[in-house]
């Protein structure tokens, strides 16, 4: 199914989604009319206390899709529309204002109703001068604004709700007339829409909307075909599919996670709500934190289930068969959305791919958080672990890897490497990265073990647990606060290219485990005998040091060092021999 007919779908069973022709918008304020146009109350709607109110959301009629053009919405808008006046600079607010007025005195000029006639009345008689407080806000400018009568106050009932207006707003949006073709959503003969509503809440994208579908160049006319027509969309399909993703990108929509740059939204399709609404929150629970409300801590104890490896048939047999699951990631790109990842399947078998990806990243010892969200391994990848550095597309093609049971992007195994030997930080979710990629890419399973694998004869692994040995004796004879560690210095030549710094590594070991031994004799010897099993392991016939190490055998070092030194910062095995013992 396309992403379109999904989200058209989606539509279909959103609760109190609004009816064609409305949509949901972000209301600052009310203005309550008298019947003879005067103004009786300017009420505030916002939701909140201090300076965390935020605008009530309500069902208004849908808006002009706006570019650089004056258009405006019917009933309802902005203040710089609806009064002329702004807090900015206001260059156009006059230009905005006019428009507004223009438009309804036209569409308002043969009504009856009561409500749309004062609203007639305060049009003609308003001028931006009489905006002055107390009765007008200062907070009240560049919010949005909806008017209702004053007889009508106490019952929340505003003018785009009476049924006159309704009516009316059904007129304007009648298509006789317009182009007709068939639906490429729907699939049956309808009225075209030329310009899709425009999509909100995406990061990064223009605060006015985006589009995914949208044809407004000169270039982009096909045989004949403007805008819209060159893919026909019904007026209904892409009211149905826009309203749905709107929703899901709401603030605060359970239905969205970001994803690096990429912001995504999911949704599940059943015979019933219950089991897509769980699918919907299970799946969140995978790839973000889990609060601490009681239905979280439900989806929690699932979830550890999963993670532990147990089928999804026995954590929640009702979600493993007749549940549709659909993820898009959502990008910005100037007036567009790019798609970064689109995934339609069942939920058992995302569950499936979920379980695999978290046995692919296991390594022990594991992170101080057992559970982290993916966020917190993108970080990783970015330059001081800030979210906006995380590399484009390589959150959206690593999401899509493991949704789907794919390879992981190779960009991410180049970029962790980079980011360990700039930081000169090997932590567990590194190395947890490093670890997935070897055995999902290059099916390097044996050798890039969970644990310490003493048994390992991999050179690159051999190579990492060998300059974790070097490092930790420079830690034993100099103390923990050395100015500048041989992981500091040498990290990223050792692991790129052994053959230059290992022999200077041997000689400086040297020296330090002769300091050692001064003091800490059995401390020595043990160093000596880890050292020198390492190398045991090490082929005789050929150079232990080579002049390079692939990307592979890079990441195998990584893992080898992690599991070493943590070795022996855990057990500290090598300070439990006979402090007499000596060689």
């Amino acid at each position: 199914m396309s992403i379109l007919a999904s989200l058209a779908r989606a539509y279909e069973r959103l609760p109190g989604a609004p009816p064609y022709g409305y949509s949901s918008e972000k209301i600052g304020f009310a203005i309550s009319l008298n019947e003879d146009g005067t103004v009786a109350h300017v009420i505030d709607l916002r939701e909140g206390d201090g300076r965390r109110v935020t605008p009530r959301r309500m069902q208004v009629p849908q808006p002009a899709k706006r570019t650089v053009a004056i258009a405006p919405n019917f009933l309802w808008d902005r203040t710089s529309y609806v009064l002329g006046v702004t807090a900015g600079e206001g260059k156009r607010a006059s230009e905005e204002h006019a428009a507004f007025v223009e438009r309804h005195l036209e569409v308002l000029s043969e009504t009856s109703d009561t409500g749309l006639i004062a609203l007639r009345r305060f049009l003609e008689k308003w001028k931006p001068e009489h905006y002055v407080e107390p009765l007008w806000p200062e907070e009240l400018k560049d919010q949005n604004v909806v008017f209702l009568l004053e007889s009508d106050r106490l019952q929340n009932v505003y003018l785009h709700d009476r049924p006159a207006a309704l009516s009316l707003w059904s007129q304007m949006n009648s298509s006789d007339g317009e182009t007709r073709a068939v639906c490429l959503v729907m699939g049956r003969r309808s009225p075209v829409a030329r310009l899709h509503p425009a999509i909100k809440g995406v990061w990064g994208a223009q605060s006015s909307g985006a589009s995914i579908v949208s044809f407004n160049l000169d270039a982009f006319t096909s045989y004949g075909h403007e805008q819209g027509d060159n893919a026909p969309i019904s007026e209904q399909a892409a009211f149905a599919y826009t309203t749905a993703l709107n929703r899901f990108l709401e603030k605060g929509s359970r239905n969205r996670i970001q994803i690096g740059d990429a912001s995504t939204v999911f949704w599940g399709e059943a015979p019933e709500h219950r089991p897509a609404a769980e699918a919907e929150g299970l799946f969140a629970a995978m790839f973000t934190e889990i609060d601490e409300t009681s239905e979280a801590q439900k989806v929690g104890a699932l979830l550890e289930r999963i993670r532990r490896g147990q089928p999804l048939r026995e954590v929640a047999p009702q979600l493993s068969q007749g549940v549709r699951f659909y993820v898009l990631g959502l990008a910005p790109n100037a007036a567009r959305l790019s798609i970064r990842f689109w995934l339609e399947d069942d939920f058992g078998r995302i569950a499936e791919n979920y379980q695999r990806f978290i046995s692919d990243m296991a390594v022990e010892p594991g992170p101080r958080d057992p559970n982290p969200a993916l966020w917190k391994y993108l970080q990783e990848t970015a330059v001081q672990r800030k979210s906006d550095n995380v590399p484009p597309n390589l959150a959206g093609e690593w999401m899509r890897a493991i949704l789907s049971g794919t390879t992981y992007p190779l960009t991410l195994l180049s970029t962790v490497l980079m980011r360990i030997r700039s930081d000169k930080e090997v932590n567990a979710l590194r190395v947890g990265m490093l670890r997935a990629l070897l055995v999902r890419n290059f099916g390097i399973v044996k050798e890039a073990p969970v644990g310490i694998d003493v048994e390992n004869t991999n050179k690159g692994y051999l190579l990492g647990r060998l300059f974790a040995a070097y490092e930790y004796a420079q830690a034993a004879a100099l103390g923990p606060k050395v100015n500048s560690t041989i992981k500091d210095k040498f990290y990223g030549a050792a692991s790129a290219q052994p053959r230059k710094v290992f022999a200077l590594l041997e000689r400086g070991s040297a020296n330090h485990l002769s300091k050692v031994g001064k003091e800490r004799p059995g401390l020595r010897v043990s160093l000596e005998r880890a050292i020198g099993a390492i190398m045991e392991q090490m082929s005789p016939t050929a150079d232990p040091f080579p002049a390079s190490l692939s990307a592979q055998e890079q990441a195998l070092f990584g893992l080898g060092y992690y599991h070493q030194r943590n070795e022996f910062f855990k057990s500290r095995k090598v300070e439990t021999v006979d402090e007499g013992e000596t060689e």
